[in-house]
C-alpha cells in the first residue's frame, strides 16, 4: 500500500460541507481519480431546505453513489432524474454543462437521512470537448459481483468477476459499493498497472494485515494484484480500480482540463454566459 490517507472536511458551499479524501496534501491526483468526496450523513429536519445551485463543469465526470436517502439531478442538456438509496448517477460534463443538484423535495418534506459519495472522474484530452451525457442505474441493476455469507458487493462500472456494470466510461473503471460484517474476509482483485483505491465509508477493516479507520483511503501501488480484506467491525467499502490517464491534469474551481489556459477559458466561458442558463 503506498498511502493511507485521511478524509478530512472541506466546506463546499455555506451550507455544504463533505469530507475529501483525495486530492489529499500527501497524494494529489490517480489519475483518472481526480476528487473523492464523502458528504452526510446529513440529517434533515422536516421542512428544511437544501440545495446546490445551477453551477458549471467542463472536462470530466461528476459521479455519484447514493448511500442514503435520495438526491434530484438537473443539467441545461435536459436531464431531470432522481437518484435513490443504492443507485448511482453519472454525468458527463464535456465541453461544458449546468447542474443544480441536493436531497428530493419529498425527502426534505418528510425530513431523513442522506449520504452519498461523489467521484471526479478525469475524461481523456480526446473527449473532453465531446458532447455532455447522463446515465444512471438503480440498486438493482448493479450486479452483485460478491454475495455470500456477510459480504456483498455490487457493480457499477467495470468488469468484475465476470459481470459488467450498467455505467459505461471512456477508459476502464471499475467502481463497486460493497458491505463486509465483523468478522469476515474476502480478497478483492487489483488490474495490474491500473490505480486501485479502498475507502472505508464507516467501519473499520484490515488491509493487507495493515488496520484502517473510517473515512481513510487507501491508495495502492500498480502491482497491487490480491488484497486482503477482513473487517474489524462492520463496514462499508468504495473500491475503485482504473487504467492510469497518463497526461496533464489542470484542476480549478469546477473544472478538469490539460493545461492552466484551458481552465481560464472555461472560467471566462461561464462568466460570459457560454454555459447557457438553468432554471431550478
Amino acid at each position: 500500500m503506498d498511502h493511507i490517507l485521511y478524509a478530512r472536511e472541506k466546506k463546499i458551499t455555506e451550507e455544504e460541507t463533505v469530507r475529501q479524501s483525495l486530492p489529499h496534501k500527501d497524494f494529489r491526483f490517480a489519475n483518472p481519480f481526480i476528487v473523492i468526496h464523502h458528504g452526510g450523513p446529513v440529517i434533515y429536519q422536516p421542512g428544511q431546505q437544501a440545495r446546490i445551485h445551477p453551477h458549471p463543469h467542463r472536462g470530466f465526470s461528476p459521479y455519484t453513489i447514493m448511500l442514503q436517502g435520495e438526491g434530484f439531478h438537473r443539467d441545461n442538456a435536459g436531464n431531470d432524474e432522481i437518484i435513490k438509496a443504492g443507485g448511482v448517477q453519472w454525468m458527463f460534463a464535456g465541453s461544458g454543462i449546468l447542474h443544480s443538484e441536493g436531497p428530493t423535495n419529498e425527502l426534505l418534506e418528510k425530513g431523513g437521512v442522506q449520504e452519498l459519495i461523489q467521484l471526479w472522474i478525469n475524461a481523456p484530452k480526446a473527449n473532453k470537448w465531446d458532447k455532455p451525457f447522463y446515465q444512471a442505474a438503480t440498486a438493482e441493476q448493479l450486479p452483485r459481483v460478491i454475495d455470500q455469507a456477510g459480504v456483498q458487493f455490487r457493480l457499477a462500472s467495470g468488469d468484475y468477476n465476470g459481470e459488467t456494470g450498467p455505467i459505461q466510461n471512456f477508459t476502464p473503471v471499475i467502481s463497486m459499493i460493497g458491505e463486509i460484517e465483523a468478522g469476515r474476509e474476502i480478497e478483492l482483485n487489483a488490474p495490474p498497472d491500473y490505480w486501485t483505491l479502498l475507502y472505508v465509508v464507516k467501519g473499520k477493516v484490515r488491509v493487507n494485515d495493515q488496520p484502517v479507520d473510517m473515512h481513510h483511503l487507501v491508495v495502492f501501488d500498480k502491482a497491487a494484484g490480491e488484497i486482503a480484506v477482513s473487517a474489524t467491525e462492520n463496514a462499508q467499502l468504495l473500491f475503485l480500480s482504473a487504467e492510469p490517464l497518463d497526461e496533464p491534469v489542470a484542476a480549478k474551481d469546477n473544472f478538469v482540463m490539460n493545461t492552466a489556459e484551458e481552465v481560464e477559458q472555461a472560467i471566462d466561458d461561464y462568466k460570459n454566459g457560454k454555459f447557457g442558463s438553468l432554471s431550478y
